[in-house]
């Protein structure tokens, strides 16, 4: 069985992690240097830095805390927020990031995709979708979630991979925060679609979402969460150990 991935997420806004419900009524939780430290040291596969106001802002992402985050990991970095241009991947590239994740900027001109994929390799791009039930449908959003751009989200992430991207993170707006568990509908409609790694992010709660995720969803690779870890709800070792005893594969 291959090994499940355990990814933190810090949502950075103003230099500060925040965390939110349905991606809006953000509050402050902690340093984005302090809290990358912490996960590189505590039994994190990977580490997710977004900066979630880059887009909505029109504005590149900010590279003086990015390079604070990298020099205090020992762990694969995958940042995004802003990424319009391979410029931008490369600029984030040279401040330390392992990979890099395009949403906003890869709906605004999906060449981006294969671009970077051609300069830097398919592993290297991150493809992030944001997406939500619309009239039964599953719908991409830009700018952080407020723009609904009317896409369908399944054709999206196929065309994506198609066009280079290596990896897919299914972003949930219906649960992001609530804590009830990943959209394992919306997951498995994803899994069934690409060829590619899925990270599942949105609605992790307790250690047994993760065990239901990994068991139901067998395709997806890896379950990132964010505020369950920030405020020590779930402890990534216990999380890790409970998944090996329940007989899936996880790095201790």
């Amino acid at each position: 069985m291959i090994t499940k991935r355990i990814i933190p997420c810090l949502d950075v806004r103003n230099g500060t992690v925040v965390k939110g419900t349905n991606f809006t009524d953000l509050n402050e939780v902690a340093s984005p240097v302090e809290l990358a430290a912490f996960y590189s040291s505590c039994g994190a596969d990977e580490l997710v830095f977004y900066d979630i106001t880059a887009s909505a802002e029109g504005r590149a992402l900010f590279t003086d805390i990015l390079r604070e985050v990298a020099s205090k990991v020992f762990i694969p970095l995958t940042v995004g927020g802003g990424i319009n241009t391979v410029a931008d991947f490369d600029r984030v590239l040279k401040c330390g990031a392992d990979k890099v994740s395009v949403n906003s900027g890869a709906l605004a001109n999906p060449d981006l995709i294969g671009e970077a994929a051609r300069l830097y390799g398919d592993q290297c791009v991150v493809l992030s979708a944001d997406i939500k039930r619309v009239d039964g449908r599953f719908t991409v959003f830009s700018k952080g979630g407020r723009v609904n751009t009317g896409r369908d989200a399944i054709a999206w992430l196929k065309e994506g991979v198609d066009r280079g991207a290596g990896e897919i993170v299914v972003n949930s707006i219906d649960t992001d925060g609530v804590k009830g568990g990943f959209d394992l509908e919306m997951l498995e409609a994803v899994t069934n679609a690409v060829d590619v790694p899925v990270i599942a992010s949105g609605g992790a709660g307790s250690i047994e979402d993760f065990i239901t995720l990994f068991r139901r969803l067998p395709g997806v690779d890896a379950g990132l969460a964010a505020s369950i870890f920030h405020f020590g709800t779930v402890s990534i070792r216990d999380l890790k150990q409970a998944m090996r005893d329940a007989g899936i594969s996880a790095r201790l």
